[in-house]
């Protein structure tokens, strides 16, 4: 009907007096919405605002969390709780609001400038230039080719500074389930690898980080334990004393490594990576949970 009968009825000077089949023009506020169903997304799922707010802080306490593991978080939105673009982004409307910000009421301040126009800023600039000290000044890197400096004699200072090393640690943590840094208890954040702990957090979510405090014995009990409170608050952390007679912490990271093996009980066995500073035990704790 619409191409066979389909053609408008004109008047002398050309105006459409009736307009043809399907394409009539309803006037403004005739025409009614049609009610969303929800058997229109019988194949995806839907949820309310409140329910996904509630659910984004219940998981935000399970993430800062570090004694609690999420066991399924491939079936979780994640990309709905960790939208970095909006929340990372400061709008002005959050801080001021509209009324004094746009239009003729607006109340924004203007930038202080140490000058009003240009001419102003080059007679000061001419000023600063006449009164210059050079003997003043301390920001002045002087290249003297004749200074000769020694040659830093601690072996310890030129160590970390091969690729290699770098791309054998990422080897361990990209073939690591768990992974377990070896922190020396006289100096447990000098120690410690910050940039590891956020390349985990940021790219290796899913791996499991482990404090282990070595050489516990070294300080007294009171710091091995005030230690522990602390760095518990980011990752689980052990105390452990690597002996062959009389070890510490053994039979504590063995059972902790079998609660590991639990979670993924897709795996016939999990991997295990012990990273860490040289010199703060690593071998020696392989020795003893060897034997």
């Amino acid at each position: 009907r619409m191409y066979k009968g389909g053609k408008p009825v004109r008047n002398k000077k050309g105006k459409i007096v009736k307009p043809a089949e399907y394409q009539s023009r309803l006037p403004s506020g005739t025409v009614s919405r049609v009610d969303p169903n929800r058997r229109w997304f019988g194949n995806t799922r839907t949820i309310a605002q409140s329910t996904l707010q509630e659910f984004q802080e219940k998981l935000g306490n399970v993430v800062r969390d570090p004694y609690k593991v999420d066991l399924k978080s491939t079936k979780m939105p994640i990309s709905l709780l960790q939208d970095h673009a909006k929340t990372g982004r400061v709008h002005l409307l959050d801080t001021h609001p509209f009324e004094q910000t746009f239009g003729k009421k607006a109340q924004r301040k203007r930038p202080k400038l140490s000058a009003p126009d240009l001419q102003s800023y080059l007679s000061m600039a001419v000023k600063s230039e006449e009164t210059y000290d050079e003997s003043k000044d301390g920001s002045i890197v002087v290249d003297d080719p004749n200074a000769v400096r020694d040659e830093v004699k601690e072996k310890v200072f030129s160590k970390g500074q091969s690729k290699r090393i770098w791309n054998e640690l990422y080897k361990v943590i990209d073939s690591s389930d768990v992974l377990i840094q070896v922190l020396d208890a006289r100096d447990p954040m000098g120690t410690r690898s910050s940039h590891i702990e956020k390349y985990l957090r940021k790219e290796k979510v899913y791996k499991h980080l482990v404090f282990l405090l070595n050489k516990c014995d070294l300080v007294p009990p009171w710091v091995t334990a005030r230690w522990i409170q602390v760095l518990s608050a980011e990752f689980p952390t052990l105390a452990f004393h690597a002996s062959i007679t009389n070890p510490f912490g053994k039979g504590a990271l063995i059972q902790l490594l079998r609660q590991f093996a639990k979670l993924h009980k897709d795996k016939k066995q999990i991997s295990i990576g012990f990273i860490g500073y040289s010199k703060v035990g690593k071998s020696s704790i392989l020795n003893n949970l060897r034997c």
